[in-house]
């Protein structure tokens, strides 16, 4: 079986995608080069603005990295119970016969 891509209505919603996107570039060019007097969205960066955001993005990646940890192996455990419980079903004897 070919892949949905390859169907007609694949093309037209894979054309529409990029062209949406193309528009979407096109568009957002001039407002991202609109402020170029070297200051940002929060007015101009000093020391101490830079030194915080710094410290923030210190502090975010460990609390990512372990919260990203534990919702894995949270969904690790899920499906080894999974696992186990269609293998404990496949042993049973209710499965087993037929009619």
């Amino acid at each position: 079986m070919a892949p949905s891509f390859y169907t007609i209505a694949g093309m037209r919603r894979l054309l529409l995608s990029l062209s949406s996107t193309l528009v979407l570039c096109a568009l957002a060019a001039p407002v991202a080069m609109a402020q170029n007097s070297g200051q940002g969205a929060i007015g101009e960066a000093g020391d101490k603005t830079v030194t915080n955001a710094g410290f923030i993005l210190i502090a975010f990646f460990p609390v990512f990295i372990f919260a990203m940890s534990m919702l894995q192996g949270h969904l690790e455990k899920r499906k080894d119970a999974r696992k186990a419980a269609a293998k404990a079903r496949g042993n049973s004897q209710i499965w087993k016969g037929g009619w």
